[in-house]
């Protein structure tokens, strides 16, 4: 009988001629034309900008492999297009890749130069982006490069952010007033939110009493303390006193 040692040392060199054998063999693979990446799939983008950066992640992802995939490498070639904060991939093998975006989301339009720009939640700048239909953002900006730097702009980007879609839909102004924070809206009462703290019970607030028929005409709505909202400006009912005939 082999001794057992001896069996050992035969399997071990078996083994590591065995991965010398196939290690080229998958190196070579991993960037061969026979799982090169021939369909290429992009979702998690719309908007504007969407056929753009379809466009540049399909022709990216073209020069790579099912086996080799760089995340890193899709990026750079959206870098021209900030909405696309992050972004991961999925491969079909052996021609099939799938990249799944993670896009910001424009909340608000900041002035930028003598345009908009829109802005996401964080306060991150999403040049190239449409600013049509989003909240604009009347206080003087501090920039910080790419993103907003911490002020009252900011905290404006992120009280829009809070708002409820359906009621940001309808937010055209948001500027600095006697009363803080101050919207207008579209076919509404102006909204006093006075600083930035507690959005969400705020717009809680808001959506509320705008619900609420009894505030139907209001000129504006205090929600600067939102446990006691005011609808204020109301024109007063005149009570029917005619006589029946």
């Amino acid at each position: 009988m082999i001794p057992f040692a001896r069996r050992r040392t035969r399997v071990v060199l078996g083994i590591a001629v065995l991965l010398a054998v196939l290690t080229p063999l998958a190196l070579w693979l991993r960037t061969s034309s026979l799982v090169a990446v021939e369909h290429v799939s992009v979702t998690g983008i719309d908007g504007s900008q969407a056929a753009q950066i379809t466009r540049a992640l399909e022709a990216a992802g073209r020069e790579m492999t099912t086996l080799k995939v760089h995340e890193n490498a899709l990026l750079s070639a959206v870098t021209a297009y900030p909405v696309v904060r992050s972004l991961r991939t999925e491969t079909d093998f052996p021609h099939g890749l799938r990249i799944i975006i993670n896009a910001y989301e424009p909340v608000a339009a900041v002035r930028a130069g003598a345009g908009l720009t829109a802005v996401a939640a964080d306060g991150t700048l999403l040049r190239g982006s449409a600013t049509r239909g989003l909240p604009v953002v009347a206080i003087r900006a501090k920039r910080g490069g790419d993103r907003l730097g911490r002020g009252e702009a900011l905290g404006a980007v992120r009280l829009m952010a809070a708002a409820p879609r359906a009621l940001r839909a309808r937010i055209a102004r948001v500027y600095l007033g006697p009363r803080g924070l101050t919207t207008t809206m579209d076919n509404g009462p102006k909204l006093y939110f006075g600083g930035a703290a507690r959005p969400d019970a705020k717009w809680g607030a808001a959506a509320q009493v705008l619900g609420s028929s009894t505030s139907r005409g209001a000129a504006y709505l205090d929600l600067r303390i939102p446990e006691r909202p005011v609808a204020g400006g109301l024109r007063p009912r005149i009570a029917n006193t005619q006589a029946p005939l």
